[in-house]
């Protein structure tokens, strides 16, 4: 057990920590973590990953510059600030991890991640935490509010399937198709994983041994459809005739 500075988490934060962590552990790894606090999950983080890591925090409280030790480097800023954001980007050398736990407000994690999502590693992972502020007026959230971090994040799935898109003018294949291998949403995290993505495509082997289902012909839907809408019209008249 932890017997440093103060450590407040979700208890179901620590398997999902664990479970897109595990393999940078004894590994030369930069993690970036937003919201510093009393300094507790920095020192988890080094005591986690081990001597080869380093740790950045990053506050808005300037007292928490004093938190800084080994390993450990600490910068003060308004994560919704994108150009403090910018700036620290270029003083960070690397990043293979992202954690968003800081101020929570929806321009604060939008922010934050645009402009820090392109920095992390071609196989880093980026999360963001306690996302149920997405769903807390204090923090500009609201259940299917628009502008969310909750539902600016929706467009992800849409963005990791523009390969198959039909429709290139609303959705084509962008960086993030290019570069986002998952994305794994729990209660009150979500996960992305990046990887270099390419093109799918498929392959059949074996021996077929089913013969294929022939579809009804397309003139007969056709022709179901117009039986229904006629079906429609005519109850529609009749109602009115009745009435």
């Amino acid at each position: 057990m932890h017997q440093g500075n103060e450590i407040h988490k979700w208890r179901h934060y620590f398997e999902i920590y664990d479970r897109h962590f595990s393999r940078y552990r004894g590994t030369v790894v930069g993690l970036v973590e937003f919201g510093v606090s009393h300094g507790g999950s920095l020192q988890m983080w080094k005591h986690y990953f081990g001597p080869r890591a380093a740790i950045y925090g990053i506050d808005l409280n300037p007292a928490c510059k004093s938190l800084e030790e080994e390993q450990i480097r600490i910068f003060t800023g308004d994560q919704e600030d994108r150009s403090f954001l910018r700036d620290l980007a270029r003083s960070i050398p690397r990043i293979d991890i992202l954690i968003d736990d800081g101020g929570h407000t929806m321009r604060q994690q939008i922010n934050t991640f645009e402009e820090l999502f392109p920095r992390v590693e071609p196989y880093g992972v980026y999360l963001c935490e306690d996302l149920h502020t997405s769903y807390w007026p204090d923090w500009g959230g609201g259940y299917r509010k628009r502008g969310t971090f909750i539902e600016y994040s929706k467009n992800f799935i849409d963005y990791i399937h523009a390969w198959h898109s039909q429709n290139a003018a609303r959705l084509s294949v962008s960086d993030f198709t290019k570069t986002v291998y998952s994305l794994h949403y729990y209660d009150s995290i979500l996960v992305i994983e990046k990887r270099p993505v390419e093109k799918p495509d498929h392959i059949k082997v074996g021996v077929p041994k089913v013969s294929p289902l022939d579809p009804p012909k397309k003139p007969l839907r056709q022709a179901l459809a117009a039986f229904r809408q006629r079906a429609r019209t005519l109850r529609t008249g009749l109602r009115k005739l009745l009435r």
